[in-house]
């Protein structure tokens, strides 16, 4: 059960890492959307690769992967919509409109983008035996430059570092904390049920990117955003096929 604690800290704290990369270094918002749009293009790969073609394995049938699928998609809709109201709308700008936002949604937003990636690594290792290699890389990849897109809006919105970095803190060990869900949740359950799992977190991660992510970062980076994200597939893909 440590292990998978310590493994889910270790992919959210690039959370940490890339909110000290933006307090320390002053990055143009087009750069900021070109690492947005590599972290999407690493999430979408995970979610195919590691994800999706995991869970039809694991299942053995498309059912449960599609069920799955489908409630990530409305778990995250409605929990998005939650989070807007309490101002956590503007998370992920890099801009500023944080500025008079609460904070409590704009916590919860985060913790609502992050928990499914979490989640599936701890139960990756009451499956496998160890985490997924490919997976934990991506998730680790994926999380930089959503911390350094809002850090950046955070401090334009008058954030201060310490704050800043005290909800990163907050967030990395949740995500822990989800890990150790996942592993002590699925420890016994079924392969239908680990399938439905695996399929609800790609559900919940796709609505994520479409509805924050990736609009965040056509809104900075336009015409390149396209080679961006095929990029940090093709990072993750290659990732995957060599671990």
């Amino acid at each position: 059960m440590a292990e998978a604690f310590g493994w889910g800290t270790l992919a959210a704290s690039s959370l940490i890492v890339g909110a000290l990369i933006a307090l320390r270094v002053r990055i143009p918002v087009v750069v900021i959307g070109l690492i947005m749009a590599f972290g999407a293009g690493v999430l979408i790969s995970a979610v195919a690769f590691d994800l999706i073609e995991e869970a039809v394995d694991t299942a053995g049938n498309n059912w449960s992967v599609l069920i799955g699928l489908f409630a990530g998609c409305a778990v995250y809709f409605i929990g998005d919509r939650l989070v807007a109201r309490l101002g956590g709308a503007d998370r992920k700008d890099a801009q500023g409109a944080q500025e008079g936002a609460g904070a409590l949604g704009i916590v919860l937003g985060t913790v609502l983008d992050g928990v499914p990636e979490s989640i599936v690594i701890g139960l990756t290792i009451v499956k496998g035996g160890a985490v997924g290699a490919s997976y934990l890389i991506a998730v680790f990849i994926s999380n930089l430059p959503e911390a350094i897109s809002a850090t950046t809006g955070l401090v334009a919105g008058g954030w201060k570092p310490l704050r800043i970095l005290r909800m990163w803190i907050a967030i990395t060990i949740v995500s822990g904390l989800a890990s150790l869900l996942g592993y002590g949740l699925f420890d016994s359950a079924s392969g239908s049920a680990v399938a439905l799992v695996l399929g609800f977190a790609a559900g919940g991660i796709l609505t994520m990117l479409a509805e924050t992510m990736m609009p965040e970062a056509f809104d900075h980076a336009r015409d390149w955003v396209g080679v961006a994200t095929t990029l940090g597939f093709a990072t993750a893909f290659l990732i995957h096929t060599v671990s």
